[in-house]
């Protein structure tokens, strides 16, 4: 029984083991990635504050505030939510983080009376989605690890044409904001209409000293398409980011568990292991002083008074005086 027990213990010590060094694996890759997101999520900060202070210089300047991506659609009933999650797992509570506050959001829109539609860049956010027969119009996977540009302007493109034309009231956009490597927070920003501080949406201050060609409303309509796909890129990176962290963590906690798995059932093997070696031992002891008590019985049969063979024969024989007689 005891050696059985063994033999179970050290198959699965020996399964902790290989499931240490995949997640440990896991953990080293996730490092080397979130630092390599991290700086591309740095790199395209610069961008977008660029743009956002051109076109707030711009709505300064005079540009035409009635631009489709700056106006309210009161008449619209329908509230958009571009969700952004990994399309793996093995990354703690990410996804749940705003798969939930995602699906929060989409729930108090639909208790003000609005219908909603879903934007979902991720797999593990499609598949929730989906799972619950939510309406879907449009999906995007493979964009979360290495975002570019260009999946950006796609994402962008699924939306912008139905708020342009009146469609959708809002957009808000729930990612998983990358604050450092051991902070990311799940958020929920509102993407559309656009509100750029300082400026768009009844900008006040003092008209910019600049001059623009061909003008100022020309090139606002050019830029802010842009913009937007900025916005988005920005939030694809910060997700990127905040998925390696929370997958390095996720892996470096499964290491460190693994560990201590392994220590504690290699403790209960040699526990299990010292018994079946004292049980032996005792069981050995057992039989030879078994042994040893049934030869002191069989030595005890014989009595004290016996005289031995040999010699009763020498008692029983004529002496040589007798013989000479005959």
């Amino acid at each position: 029984m005891a050696g059985g027990q063994e033999r179970i213990l050290r198959r699965r010590i020996k399964s902790i083991e290989s499931t240490k060094k995949i997640t440990r694996a896991m953990e080293l890759i996730a490092a080397t990635r979130v630092v390599k997101a991290q700086d591309r999520a740095s790199a395209a900060r610069p961008y977008a504050e660029e743009i956002t202070s051109v076109i707030v210089s711009l709505v300064k300047a005079g540009a035409a505030k009635d631009h489709p991506l700056l106006r309210h659609n009161p008449s619209a009933a329908k509230a958009c939510f571009v969700v952004v999650t990994s399309d793996r797992g093995l990354c703690g509570a990410y996804n749940t983080s705003v798969i939930r506050l995602a699906e929060r959001e989409l729930k108090e829109a639909q208790a003000k009376g609005m219908d909603y539609s879903l934007v979902l860049a991720g797999k593990k956010a499609a598949t929730y989605f989906r799972f619950r027969d939510y309406r879907i119009d449009a999906t995007f996977e493979g964009v979360t690890d290495q975002p570019t540009y260009e999946q950006a302007r796609e994402i962008a493109r699924a939306f912008r044409k139905l708020y342009e034309t009146g469609d959708l009231a809002t957009v808000d956009l729930v990612y998983t904001k990358f604050q450092s490597a051991g902070v990311q927070e799940a958020v929920s920003r509102r993407f559309l209409p656009l509100k750029v501080d300082g400026g768009v949406g009844g900008a006040e201050g003092p008209s910019a000293d600049l001059e623009y060609e061909p003008s100022p409303t020309a090139i606002l309509n050019s830029i802010l398409p842009r913009y937007v796909e900025s916005r988005i890129f920005s939030a694809l990176l910060d997700a990127s980011a905040s998925e390696h962290a929370a997958r390095q963590r996720a892996m470096k906690s499964a290491t460190d568990n693994a560990e201590d798995l392994r220590i504690r059932l290699t403790r209960v093997m040699n526990r299990a292991r010292q018994d079946s070696i004292t049980t032996e031992i005792m069981e050995i002891v057992s039989g030879a002083e078994a042994l040893s008590a049934d030869k002191g019985s069989k030595e005890d049969l014989m009595p004290d008074n016996l005289v031995p063979a040999h010699l009763f024969a020498q008692h029983l024989a004529p002496t040589d005086h007798a013989r000479s007689l005959h």
